[in-house]
């Protein structure tokens, strides 16, 4: 273990890979942090939960990723005084994450000095009152109505000649809503500053009335590009509390269902940033290729977009010997399509010009911002769940990590043509090597307390489901985490010293989740 956490109480998480968890005091919990901090580890996650009613006090966690695996802080926070040690100064994709358990909580972190760097609200945009905590125990499920109060304190900009652009929270399409609000000097972007939060749906609330096992379909909705990754990640986190080991065939199953959601969405994205240069051609060839994956998903697993298909214990659904073979077929001549593509795409000069150096995110800032997944491939940093830790079967099927440091939009198009590939050769391997056997595990018992923790490499970057059972068959706490929280501020530093007209392209080439970061 990392040498300065080594002196805390540290326990294993039973069942989940690499990982550890323990109660700290809020001493322990900022020298845990900066230890982290200074060995190149990195904040997956913080969020608070309501223990008043087994211990007195509120919890707040931060889960780091450091060398070993992931390290699970609780410090218990009392409600006479619901502050703690802040962390934006470490760790700055904190900073929303601290926002967002104020909201739904009411627990504050605090500077040194007592006070608070940013006392802005994050999520509750006046839809509940000010001293109503959606997620506190004694709070009614169906909410308590707000002043419907809009301002928000952005961040002013001055000198000469700069003005501000005001963009959404309402957009074209069928895309959540998000604000932007942009201050520049003529074209060039000076700053950038997100309002997000606008569609809070209460699904962390909604999974405190369910049991165990019904949580599985609403985790899987959390953001609907991710269904695989988060029905994964949250029946990982299940089996982990309950003892249960699915099968060989389910654990590769479950990796063909992720590798086909990361080809669907990467191929829609590459088809997007066509469109966002001008090159409809590159939009309808990209989408056409993505309807064929959608079409090949419902007629072998029964839904486009591979919902329910994961489930606590393996899955619900297996491959016939046609659909493998007409799998198999897709991938050849996906692959063909994608290469020839690809040399239109590297040898296009209008691309070239609207993507090389457009939209730079630093391999130096993406480390600092905490940046995961595609976006930190991008920015040199060769991060992947599926390499490390590693789970099951991905040790077995050793995949390749697909990186490049220039960390503007075009390495973002680069990492993305090399994941498909790489998606269709694991593809082909696990319809080849399937193992026979079972698809589905029963669960076993959920003791009171028990907590379980799910790690996955979803196709935008990792995504974690923390769950806590309430020893009756029902979820205590569950915490799905999406990686946009980490690289929502990111997109806000590429964008600086771009032109207003580039925004769409550098917002697409990141393609972050609204929905994932508003629970």
């Amino acid at each position: 273990m990392t040498p300065a956490l080594a002196g805390l109480a540290l326990a294993p998480v039973p069942g989940a890979a690499r990982a550890w968890r323990t109660a700290v005091d809020a001493r322990q919990w900022r020298a845990g942090c900066e230890a982290a901090a200074a060995t190149g580890g990195r904040l997956a996650a913080l969020w608070a939960s309501d223990d008043r009613d087994r211990a007195g006090s509120f919890t707040v966690r931060a889960l780091l990723a450091v060398f070993e695996g992931l390290v699970c802080l609780e410090l218990a926070v009392p409600e006479a005084s619901p502050n703690y040690p802040e962390l934006s100064d470490l760790f700055p994709s904190a900073a929303r994450m601290q926002r967002a358990a104020a909201d739904l909580l009411g627990v504050r972190a605090v500077a040194p000095d007592g006070s608070v760097r940013d006392a802005r609200g994050w999520l509750r945009h006046g839809a509940w009152r000010a001293d109503h905590y959606p997620l506190r125990r004694d709070a009614p499920a169906a909410g308590a109505g707000g002043n419907g109060d809009g301002r928000y304190a952005f961040v002013p900009v001055s000198g000469d000649g700069v003005h501000e652009i005001p963009v959404g929270p309402v957009h074209a399409g069928i895309i959540e809503p998000g604000h932007f609000r942009f201050s520049i000097v003529g074209e060039r972007v000076l700053r950038l500053e997100e309002r997000l939060g606008y569609t809070h749906k209460g699904i962390e609330k909604r999974f405190e009335s369910m049991t165990l096992e019904q949580g599985a379909r609403l985790a899987g909705r959390v953001s609907g590009d991710s269904t695989v990754a988060y029905a994964w990640a949250y029946a990982m986190a299940l089996e982990a509390i309950t003892a249960t080991s699915p099968a060989p065939r389910a654990l590769h199953l479950r990796a063909l269902l992720l590798e086909r959601e990361r080809i669907a969405n990467h191929l829609g994205d590459l088809g997007y940033l066509g469109n966002d240069c001008g090159l409809a051609f590159g939009f309808v060839q990209f989408w056409r290729l993505k309807e064929d994956v959608l079409r090949l998903n419902a007629e072998a697993f029964g839904h486009r977009y591979l919902m329910d298909c994961i489930v606590p214990g393996g899955v619900a659904a297996d491959v016939t010997p046609p659909a493998a073979t007409a799998m198999l077929a897709e991938a050849d001549r996906l692959e063909a399509e994608l290469r020839e593509l690809r040399a239109i795409y590297y040898d296009h000069s209008g691309l070239q010009d609207r993507c090389i150096n457009c939209g730079r995110l630093q391999p130096r800032t993406a480390a600092l911002l905490g940046v995961v997944g595609l976006a930190a491939r991008a920015s040199g940093h060769a991060m992947d769940a599926r390499a490390f830790p590693g789970f099951a079967p991905y040790g077995q099927l050793e995949p390749r990590i697909a990186s490049h440091r220039n960390g503007d939009v075009a390495a973002r198009i680069v990492v993305r043509f090399e994941e498909i590939l790489e998606s269709l050769r694991l593809q082909r391997r696990i319809l080849e090597t399937l193992p026979g056997g079972g698809t589905r595990q029963p669960l076993g018992d959920a003791p009171a307390g028990a907590p379980g923790i799910g790690w996955v490499e979803g196709w935008r970057g990792e995504v974690i489901v923390a769950l806590e059972s309430d020893g009756r068959g029902g979820i205590r706490r569950c915490h799905p985490h999406d990686p946009s929280w980490q690289n929502w501020p990111a997109l806000e530093h590429a964008v600086i010293g771009n032109i207003v007209p580039d925004f769409p392209l550098i917002n697409k080439s990141f393609n972050l989740s609204y929905a994932g970061a508003d629970l």
